[in-house]
């Protein structure tokens, strides 16, 4: 500084102190005068979350009403409407050109980058993706002050041309777009807002250095290095009336550290320079020095401070903690004083779950404590809504300021849920999920709207119906008898999603946005709207659709659940005042100026905290640090820089997981080094770790035996059908849940056809082809004509439709040929029943043949394998054996005679590589196993019998998988809780030997 130079106003609050009350203190006393000293003051701040907490520290302070400071958010783009006051009093306009709105700005950029890409261009989900990284690129260099035309320095394409291939690629399709864009800006008169943004900036510091405003003007807790902002707090430095406050800048770090962090753009060196220390908290403090061109010495320190101060070693403690690597080897030296963290604490937990319980307890014993302020800082907003969740067990009612993305919130969820049933072409899932959503048909009608929901979910299990709401229709219509009144309904239904019926392949993004706010405002009403999920969510369509009307864009409605989920996770909802007083979750940027009497960080991972450096995607390293552009690591200072502010707290509780949903977590390498420091020293806490397991650890639960149901003898004498022998014999708990209890499994919605589905429809064919004559080349035509008025899904069609056309053919060519032979078939698909032992027995045959001698042939079909001869021998698989004994007893009606054949018909694969092949479960020559042909309605007799005298007539229990090794249906294994039983039977008899 030059003799007589005036020093310029700039002072540093300590992190020990607590910014914002150490910045109130200090601003109350200087100038209140009266009562309106403080009104004619200026505040810049770094924020809007950052007037919220100065404003809360002005309350605390003031201790009677008082007028505040004007206050204005040096970061805001309508920066000219918080200062135009101060910057032109008699209200004449600045000749700055507007701002482009970002969303017509995003799509406009999209629109560039399909013509620089060409053929090479993805979908426009994909493509907008990659245009808001292209947009975030141009912002990061404007704010830099950096124009298209220094993309082709000399020095910039001599390092480009250096670079890899895809390098170079990237960094054309980044300098071409930014060139026609900037081109198409020109044209326009139009500027990107942040080049306005620095514009209002410089004619704020050009207008205050000429008139310095007759009031006075405090930059308060800004640290953008921009060069904008550094010439505009360098003017605010200045001012006589005016000076810039920084946040806990280091002044007591030595002058040989200080100079080891870099050049830092000071007249020595470059911006970022190789040898820069960018991963360190100061250095952004120091880039911002050099930029106002002031020196460290210069700033002098803030000896206020706030209600909640730590001790004043902690700002030295704070300041060895962050030494670089060389200096840090003067850790072994220092004095216990210079690496005291009293107040420090660190909490160890196994799993994410395990540290937000643990959070959570100290959060409650804190606010436990009248006037006990708690903050709870972190990155992991998963973490944080944890955190939130237990504590509503206690009744604290906690709100995360970093808010909720709005594709969570329950506005967001319908927008995205509407989208995916138009790109799904309302599948069943999807259809189910919005139709059941939360904000559909709220008020005093919404349980007779849940239960017809309900209704059409049981309409839709199974195999996928054809594609949009017509197909829905025909399988509502042919349940009308078992659901009725439903079909009225749907129509109600159909009415109010009538507005997606136009979005069908390639709309513009405007008619898309059209139809799903005109759907969803039917389907909830103005309810959507109400609250403050479904403001922003109006506030994002509105503004959208206007991008798109002025740029045109169009989209595959197969793209659009993706497009707008991407959109809207830059939407955050921020909630209302009403969580408790004396608690706050932050994220890192609400964190900033904060204070509280325990301040728990939590999320001290690598890749949270501090986060993954996550590289410019188009413009390489080497040509970032060239033009003087922060690179990914630069990031991991100003982590160091939040976590060195909260450590200021006088109780610190810093936390990590050992585990995350990946895999084993690595901790933090900020507490890597607070253990390194202090060593001995370090205060570990293990109590809210140990009452959290405790909370989690629930008694053991007793051992689940395995099921053996005793019904009383009257609920055992239940009909027995023909496929159900097997279950009684194999599983009797089976046979107890499905004939006694009557418990059907229900299929999932849009699942896979099942052997069950696809033998059902199978049946359906060869009925109606034998009723119609069974002529010879009748029954494929037949097949694929049902099969296409089936209500399935075309693309499940397509996958085993040739299969079972092939399968059809064989069975046509097989019953001409047995035809030929004098074979006629008798009944198609028949029931018929018999009663043994005073217990019905029932069934369907799929067809019973007439042989030329007056005997019957029993045929079953399958779409899968037969049964093997050993389980017929071994008394299962008895199917045709009963529905002999029933045509035998002249239980079917129209048939009459001796079985002589039995049959099973499959549509499965040969060995030969066709389809279709008989198989019979009679012992027949060259066969190793079975039952002789004359033994097997005797022996189907004994086994039935047998089984009744056991199970119906006897007392003996239904015990749960009585043949284990049996193949069987597994649709009761979770009644009977088989996974809590089976294979620990064994090992708890071993015990008790």
């Amino acid at each position: 500084m030059t003799e007589g130079a005036v020093r310029p106003r700039v002072w540093s609050i300590a992190a020990h102190r607590g910014f914002a009350d150490a910045l109130v203190a200090g601003l109350i006393p200087r100038y209140r005068e009266d009562r309106f000293g403080l009104a004619r003051l200026t505040l810049l701040l770094p924020s809007q979350r950052a007037i919220r907490t100065v404003t809360e520290a002005f309350v605390r302070a003031s201790g009677q009403g008082l007028l505040l400071p004007r206050m204005a958010v040096v970061g805001d783009l309508d920066l000219d409407e918080t200062l135009g006051p101060l910057l032109d009093p008699i209200g004449a306009g600045l000749a700055i050109p507007e701002a482009v709105d970002p969303v017509w700005r995003l799509l406009r950029l999209a629109q560039i980058l399909r013509q620089v890409l060409g053929d090479e261009a993805p979908g426009e989900a994909a493509l907008l993706r990659q245009a808001r990284g292209l947009a975030q690129g141009i912002d990061r260099l404007l704010v830099e002050g950096i124009h298209p035309a220094q993309l082709l320095d000399e020095a910039v394409v001599g390092i480009a041309s250096d670079l890899s291939v895809h390098w170079i690629e990237n960094t054309r399709i980044f300098a071409s777009v930014f060139a026609i864009w900037q081109a198409e800006l020109d044209k326009s008169g139009r500027i990107d807002a942040p080049e306005r943004r620095n514009l209002l900036l410089d004619h704020a510091a050009q207008t205050w250095r000429m008139r310095p405003p007759a009031h006075p003007v405090i930059a308060a807790g800004v640290t953008s290095a921009s060069p904008a902002v550094a010439r505009l707090l360098r003017v605010v430095a200045d001012m006589p009336d005016g000076g810039v406050i920084l946040p806990d800048l280091d002044l007591a770090l030595d002058a040989d550290v200080w100079d080891a962090l870099g050049s830092a753009g000071g007249p020595e060196g470059a911006v970022f320079d190789r040898g820069d220390v960018v991963t360190h908290p100061q250095y952004h403090l120091k880039l911002l020095l050099n930029r106002m061109g002031i020196a460290r010495g210069e700033v002098q320190p803030w000896h206020r401070a706030g209600l909640s101060p730590a001790p004043p070693e902690r700002s030295r403690a704070i300041s060895n903690l962050f030494l670089p690597p060389e200096a840090s080897a003067a850790w072994v030296s220092l004095e216990a004083k210079d690496r005291r963290l009293s107040g420090v604490r660190i909490m160890q937990a196994a799993q994410p779950e395990e540290e937000a319980q643990a959070i959570a307890i100290l959060v409650r014993e804190a606010l436990a404590e009248p006037e006990r302020r708690v903050a709870v800082i972190t990155p992991d907003r998963s973490l944080a809504a944890r955190v939130v969740a237990h504590l509503g067990r206690w009744n604290i009612v906690a709100d995360d300021t970093a808010g909720r993305p709005l594709p969570q919130t329950a506005a967001g969820r319908l927008l995205l849920q509407l989208a995916d049933a138009v790109a799904d072409r309302v599948a069943p899932v999807p259809l189910v999920a919005l139709l059941a959503h939360p904000l559909v048909q709220a008020g005093e009608g919404r349980p007779a709207w849940l239960e017809r929901v309900r209704q059409l979910d049981l309409v839709l299990r199974g195999p996928r119906p054809g594609p949009g709401l017509p197909a829905t229709r025909q399988a509502v219509e042919r349940l009308e008898k078992r659901y009725p009144g439903l079909t009225t309904w749907w129509s109600g239904v159909e009415d109010l999603l009538f507005p997606l019926v136009s979005l069908d392949g390639v709309v513009t993004l405007e008619a898309a946005l059209a139809a799903l706010a005109e759907a969803g405002e039917a389907l909830c009403g103005t309810g959507l709207w109400a609250q403050a999920d479904g403001r922003c969510l109006s506030q994002f369509i509105e503004r959208w659709r206007e991008a798109a009307n002025d740029a045109p864009t169009m989209v595959d409605c197969a793209d659009l659940p993706a497009l707008l989920r991407d959109a809207m996770d830059e939407i955050s909802v921020r909630p209302p005042y009403g969580g408790h007083p004396r608690l706050a979750i932050y994220g890192l940027l609400e964190a900033r100026m904060s204070r509280a009497d325990l301040v728990i960080c939590g999320g001290l991972t690598e890749g949270t905290w501090p986060g993954n450096p996550a590289p410019d995607p188009l413009l390489a390293p080497p040509i970032l640090r060239a033009l003087g552009i922060p690179g990914a690591d630069f990031r991991i200072g100003l982590a160091a820089h939040d976590l060195a502010a909260a450590l200021g707290a006088p109780e610190v509780v810093l936390c990590h997981a050992n585990r995350d949903a990946s895999g084993p977590a690595i901790p933090s390498r900020f507490l890597l080094r607070i253990q390194a420091m202090l060593g001995d020293q370090l205060r570990v806490e293990t109590r809210a770790v140990e009452l959290a397991r405790a909370l989690a650890d629930a008694t053991a639960a007793p051992a689940y035996p395995r099921p053996e149901p005793m019904p009383t003898a009257e609920q055992r004498r239940v009909p027995i059908a023909v496929t159900a022998l097997d279950r009684l014999r194999g599983d009797p708990y089976q046979f107890y849940a499905s004939a006694i209890l009557g418990l059907r499994r229900l299929d999932p919605i849009d699942a896979d056809p099942t052997p069950v589905w696809k033998g059902t429809a199978v049946h359906d064919v060869l009925k109606a082809w034998h009723e119609a004559g069974g002529m010879p080349g009748e029954l494929v035509p037949l097949a694929e004509r049902m099969f296409d008025e089936m209500s399935a899904h075309p693309f499940m069609r397509t996958m085993w439709k040739p299969r079972l056309i092939n399968a059809l053919h064989w069975i046509e060519e097989q019953t001409d040929r047995l035809a030929g032979d004098g074979r006629e078939v008798l009944s198609v698909e028949q029931k018929g029943e018999v009663i043994v032992d005073g217990i019905r027995i029932h069934g369907r045959a799929d067809r019973i043949d007439k042989l030329a001698d007056g005997t019957l042939a029993i045929v079953d079909y399958k779409t899968g394998t037969p049964p093997s001869g050993k389980m017929v021998e071994q008394g299962f698989a008895l199917q045709l054996g009963l529905l002999g004994l029933i045509a035998q007893g002249g239980g079917i009606a129209g048939v009459a005679g001796e079985p002589s054949h039995f049959e099973y018909w499959s549509l499965g694969r040969t060995k030969e590589g066709g389809f279709g092949y008989m198989k019979s479960p009679v012992k027949c020559a060259g066969a190793r196993s079975g039952i002789p042909l004359e033994d097997f309605l005797p022996e189907a007799e004994r086994f039935l019998r047998e089984a009744i005298a056991r199970w119906l007539l006897g007392n003996e229990p239904f015990t749960a998988r009585l043949n284990p090794d049996l193949p069987g249906y597994s649709d009761y294994d979770q009644l009977m809780r088989l996974d809590e039983w089976q294979g620990r039977e064994r090992a708890n008899a071993g015990d008790v030997a």
